[in-house]
């Protein structure tokens, strides 16, 4: 499944679920080569459509997964399904990789009562990890400024070797890139509110309205002041999208005859 733009970028869903990310994010950590992923959602198809360097940076991003059912419903219109893997959902999986490697990792992002909180709530349920950086930027965070020029010099000197972002979009996505690239075998995973609910700072939607994909509503209901225009936007954007996943279907199926 892809999204293309007309400034040539694409975006590339390329894990098809969960487990095939974590087996590449462990070749990755054994090789000792640097990633990026990125959790796509409608919120993020909005802001890619109106944003050009986040589009750069999205597209730059070694793997990517679904983290919104319109995402997977559209696959499965365009004849190209993914599973949903919420960033959310993979925080302590990805924490087992580097656990399992005895390789350190950094949380990035929130705030500081928030990251300690859930730096313990992740040893406590990942046997081994090792937290070896904590650090909640200053408000507002330039994800290519000096700040985050000198968060990339902590992490070198941390010796993480897996970094979660919880900066928000599209500030994790483009640090994610800039810090990649000058670390080089660094792993960054954008996982939004992934950290707080860990911590207990955010209340994550319960298990059962998970299941009934309603999870987008509790979350608007629980901050409307915040949430409410950011997803009344995405849903705008979806008959687009529907019609491109349709013209991506037949275009399969007029390739294979």
């Amino acid at each position: 499944m892809h999204f293309s733009f007309p400034d040539g970028n694409a975006i590339r869903v390329n894990c098809h679920d969960s487990a095939a990310l974590l087996a590449e994010v462990r070749q990755r950590l054994q090789d000792g080569r640097g990633f990026a992923i990125a959790t796509i959602n409608v919120d993020h198809l909005q802001r890619l459509a109106e944003e050009p360097a986040f589009r750069r940076a999205y597209a730059a991003h070694d793997l990517v997964c679904a983290d919104g059912n319109p995402i997977v419903w559209l696959s499965r219109i365009a004849g190209r399904p993914v599973a949903l893997a919420p960033g959310s959902d993979l925080v302590l999986p990805l924490a087992a990789e580097a656990a399992r490697l005895d390789l350190p990792v950094a949380l990035i992002g929130s705030s500081e009562a928030s990251l300690a909180l859930a730096a313990d709530s992740m040893r406590a349920r990942v046997p081994g990890l090792r937290v070896t950086l904590t650090h909640a930027p200053g408000f507002p965070f330039d994800p290519l400024g000096d700040e985050a020029a000198g968060i990339i010099t902590r992490i070198r000197d941390s010796g993480a070797r897996l970094c979660f972002l919880a900066l928000g979009a599209p500030r994790q996505e483009l640090f994610a890139i800039h810090a990649r690239d000058a670390l080089g075998d660094v792993g960054f995973a954008s996982i939004g509110a992934g950290l707080d609910f860990l911590s207990g700072h955010q209340r994550r939607a319960p298990k059962l309205v998970r299941q009934i994909k309603l999870e987008w509503a509790w979350r608007m209901l629980s901050n409307p002041r915040r949430l409410f225009m950011r997803y009344a936007k995405g849903f705008t954007i979806l008959p687009g999208h529907v019609r491109k996943a349709m013209a991506i279907r037949a275009g399969d199926r007029a390739r294979r005859g």
